[in-house]
């Protein structure tokens, strides 16, 4: 029988030759493959990036399309809780494993998923996003982060300790349209910027409704429990008809409703979307917070429409008020949705009127709509500024990148949960009605208990992150 001691020298010759041994066949290697580490890690150019896509019917098609066009990427695993509503995507990449529970995916294929798209409802985003980080994925998820302020926090606090490359889908900061509006507002071009006005004119699903009271059969290919998740358990309902209220606001919806909740017009209801806000707020947002170095806004409030209890209105107006940082002065920001557009500018042009969706800075010195001072002899007369910012490739190349060891994307999740908290908290001033005291380093209103109950969800019995 060997000694302990004979054991211990064997254990460090055998240390030492595996160190020689991989250190001559990594001495021409500039980046160590991850199975030679050990868990996910950054991966190497030469090694494929196996992505999993969760939530691939509706928008997650055409987005995990786009993650497919990226050079080294592979898409190896597919999940989707709808068999009919996914069927493109399935059909779009026949080599992919399918599954329809994302816990079954993570859990069996773990050592084989190096990156994970999550293009679910709202509501489901951060209990997906959070066992993909626990699983040492990285992660792109569609806009917005998440669903309650609490969740968004958590998700980026755990992906930043993981050190895993994260991305949220608002439009790109990094883009040149987005970086010659920051060059022009560092130049000083209007001036300090006090105000900024964003519109749109979403929603095009339904909004301020009340639920239909009828149950209908849940379709064979479609697990409805799974498509609830972390909410609270509702009857299915397949379709909007004549006896429901109010019919009129459905049929007034600019595109045909393709059903209740499911598919598409999860949007408009509370317990699984954030309305037009959430919906497009992320994107107006994304540029404008960088641009003026943004946090948390200080004071919230929003009038609307009749808000019902279970779902966004049909129009609204948000203010968020931010206090003076970085050389910058206090700027309010404000948020029109339903058609609703700030005043028509002095300044644009005879004959031109507001699009339906836009960007528009009000700085001391002038204005910048969209991409140029208005009036437009006043965009012609200024000179721009050098390009001093960089470009990049926008959602997809930035997250490949990342994941590849580069630069950090332009909304990982870090940044993006900062917009998503602008989001949520404007749905907050609309569902009380009140004008709302924010305490963002607590994470707390100081002036309303009751808003203090929509920061932190409530998930269902068998649900949490």
């Amino acid at each position: 029988m060997r000694s302990v001691n004979q054991n211990r020298n064997s254990q460090k010759c055998s240390r030492r030759q595996f160190i020689r041994d991989t250190g001559i066949a990594l001495a021409g290697l500039t980046v160590v493959p991850r199975h030679v580490l050990g868990g996910t890690g950054r991966i190497a150019p030469s090694e494929t990036i196996q992505v999993a896509g969760i939530g691939v019917g509706g928008v997650g098609h055409s987005q995990i399309t786009s993650v497919s066009k990226q050079k080294g990427t592979r898409i190896a695993y597919l999940c989707d809780v709808d068999d009919v509503y996914a069927k493109r995507t399935y059909d779009r990449f026949p080599n992919a494993k399918r599954y329809r529970d994302y816990r079954e995916m993570l859990g069996a294929a773990a050592d084989k998923i190096d990156a994970v798209y999550c293009g679910t409802p709202d509501h489901t985003h951060a209990v997906i996003c959070m066992e993909a980080i626990k699983k040492n994925k990285h992660v792109c998820c569609v806009k917005p982060l998440t669903l309650a302020i609490s969740e968004n926090r958590i998700l980026a606090k755990a992906a930043a300790e993981r050190g895993l490359a994260t991305q949220v889908t608002a439009s790109a900061s990094t883009m040149e349209e987005a970086c010659r509006v920051r060059e022009m507002i560092q130049d000083g071009a209007i001036g300090d910027v006090r105000e900024v006005h964003c519109w749109s004119n979403r929603p095009l699903w339904p909004q301020g409704m009340l639920r239909p009271n009828r149950t209908d059969p849940v379709p064979e290919t479609l697990d409805w429990d799974l498509w609830i998740g972390p909410a609270a358990i509702r009857p299915f309902v397949k379709q909007w008809l004549d006896g429901d209220l109010p019919l009129r606001q459905v049929k007034a919806s600019k595109n045909p409703p393709k059903g209740v909740y499911h598919p598409w017009n999860f949007r408009g209801w509370w317990d699984f979307g954030t309305g037009a806000l959430g919906d497009m707020g992320c994107h107006h947002f994304n540029n404008i917070f960088v641009a003026l170095k943004l946090r948390y806004p200080t004071k919230i409030s929003a009038s609307s429409s009749i808000v019902f209890e279970e779902t966004a209105p049909l129009a609204s107006i948000v203010s968020y008020e931010f206090p003076a940082r970085e050389g910058m002065p206090p700027v309010t920001l404000y948020w029109y949705d339903g058609g609703l557009k700030p005043p028509r500018p002095d300044e644009l042009e005879d004959g031109r009127e507001l699009a339906d969706n836009g960007n528009m800075y009000v700085g001391d010195k002038g204005k910048i709509l969209e991409t140029r001072i208005i009036p437009e002899s006043k965009m012609r007369a200024y000179k721009m500024p050098p390009k001093t910012l960089k470009r990049r490739s926008g959602t997809w190349g930035e997250w490949v990148e990342a994941i590849r060891g580069g630069e950090k994307a332009g909304c990982h999740f870090d940044h993006a949960s900062l917009i998503t908290e602008a989001v949520l908290l404007g749905n907050i001033a609309i569902r009380t009605g009140k004008t709302l005291n924010y305490d963002g380093g607590r994470m707390t209103f100081t002036n309303n208990d009751e808003a203090n109950k929509y920061i932190r969800p409530n998930y269902r019995f068998g649900w949490s992150l």
